[in-house]
């Protein structure tokens, strides 16, 4: 529950200090939010296939909806992924001088709580509730200091997330009126709910639309590419950091215990989506000329990737598509990072304007280095291994499949190095230095990030060992 409530609490007095206060403030709570989060890994037992730090408490009984949170190791990785994550988010828009900077602190605290929400939760209404309550921050924090076009990008993002999340809650509501008397929405008894394999395959579909928006899945990904761009740089990082996650979670804790009633065609079909997603979103990322656009499409790409590891129902599939998770948060922060730290200075996101940045700022360009190097997943970085066990997964479901999912390592190498030669090496457009030295809290930042690329790619295990018997619990339920 604290997990829940330090972050409001942070929220509320942040929001009534002013600038420099506010900042202090919410980077505090944001530290001691990891502190908590340390403490309860260190009470983890990872051998326990059992539900930790479980608690039930009645809400409005008439209807089913009790207050039931608790962690086992897949949604401590995402809790982990949550708290560093925020922490890094709130670390990077010290030097921003957005106005009232109270205001967008405490709604990404209150975003922070609200995630935190949809990873603990074990009753599904609960689930949905925390879902959305993540939804209404992210819209403010664009609505208010996006950039052009913002009100209407930001008014799309909204819809298509608003209609996913309906067709999850009618699943959830037919769920609950076809309960066999038993009228609640606790985890426990949707896993052992006896359904027809009709009724499985619409509420399948229900569940996978709902998840594919958030994540996103082609061809549900088109409010993506702009909303990441209109974005400011610490929202863009809330979306592709963390919030994407609740949709490959919310399949992974919600969605897949149906695939045991249904046809595997269904899966067939959303796995020809996300490998569709691959290709497409990387050739697009490729095109692109705003270094903010290239990271969107990138994204897509990867998740794309993530989403086909899991559906094939495998251990490597899905421990893969976990550790990828954390992975993909992590060095996609770390992207719109740098890009930031960019366009602060120069004043523009567009590649051709740029080059020869190394000149100028060579802390930056090794920085920026490591963390790209993880997302094209070279080894010893963070990427390697997630990739490693998702192709590995996808090859052993499909040869075919296989081969076109492991078309992302090229296509990643070629639109992530052709940003890093366009905006660090060649000829330097700018006669005199402007681009000024990255500040302290730039450099920690991105020093941290560099730092969870190397060790997580060296030492895999330390979050594989955490997942590994809840995924071996979830393919029990699934089987």
């Amino acid at each position: 529950m604290i997990l829940l409530i330090l972050p409001v609490i942070g929220a509320i007095l942040t929001y009534f200090f002013k600038e420099k206060t506010a900042r202090i403030t919410a980077l505090i709570f944001s530290i001691v939010q990891l502190f908590i989060n340390g403490y309860l890994l260190s009470q983890f037992d990872f051998a326990s296939a059992a539900i930790q730090f479980y608690s039930s408490y009645k809400w409005f009984d008439e209807i089913g909806l009790y207050f039931t949170t608790g962690i086992d190791g897949i949604a401590m990785v995402m809790i982990i992924l949550t708290n560093i994550a925020s922490f890094l988010i709130i670390l990077s828009s010290w030097d921003n001088n957005h106005k009232n900077i109270n205001s967008f602190l405490s709604l990404i605290l209150i975003m922070q709580s609200s995630l935190n929400g949809v990873f603990l939760a074990y009753n599904g209404l609960l689930f949905y509730i925390f879902w959305e309550l993540a939804l209404i921050p992210i819209y403010f924090i664009t609505g208010m200091w996006g950039g052009e076009n913002r009100i209407k990008i930001t008014f799309k993002f909204f819809i298509y997330t608003f209609l996913g999340s309906l067709l999850m809650l009618l699943a959830f509501i037919y769920i609950y009126i076809n309960s066999n008397g038993i009228n609640t929405f606790e985890w426990e008894n949707f896993i052992n709910l006896e359904l027809s394999k009709n009724e499985s395959t619409i509420l399948l579909w229900a569940f996978f639309i709902a998840f594919a928006v958030k994540m996103p899945i082609f061809p549900f990904h088109t409010w993506q590419p702009d909303t990441y761009s209109v974005a400011p740089a610490q929202g863009t990082m809330l979306l592709s950091g963390i919030m994407l996650k609740m949709g490959i979670f919310g399949m992974i804790r919600w969605m897949l215990p149906l695939a045991k009633n249904t046809c595997s065609c269904n899966l067939n079909i959303f796995m020809i989506l996300a490998i569709a997603g691959i290709i497409y979103a990387a050739i697009i990322a490729i095109m692109q000329n705003d270094i903010k656009r290239v990271i969107a499409w990138s994204s897509i790409s990867h998740v794309g990737l993530i989403a086909a590891g899991i559906l094939t129902l495998s251990k490597n599939g899905i421990q893969g598509g976990i550790l990828q998770m954390f992975n993909h948060g992590i060095n996609i922060i770390g992207l719109f990072m740098a890009a930031e730290i960019i366009e602060r200075r120069l004043n523009t996101r567009s590649l051709k304007e740029m080059g020869g940045l190394a000149l100028y700022a060579k802390g930056f360009a090794f920085l920026f280095m490591i963390v790209l190097l993880g997302s094209v997943a070279v080894p010893l970085t963070n990427g390697f291994t997630g990739e490693f066990l998702l192709l590995n997964s996808v090859f052993n479901y499909s040869t075919i499949w296989g081969v076109l999912s492991g078309l992302t390592i090229i296509f990643c190498a070629v639109y992530m190095l052709r940003v890093y030669q366009l905006a660090m090496f060649g000829e330097s457009y700018h006669k005199e230095n402007i681009f000024s030295k990255l500040s302290w809290s730039e450099y920690v930042t991105l020093g941290i990030i560099a730092c969870i690329v190397i060790v997580t790619g060296v030492f895999p295990n330390l979050l594989l060992n955490i997942s590994d018997i809840s995924v071996n619990s979830i393919l029990t339920i699934i089987e």
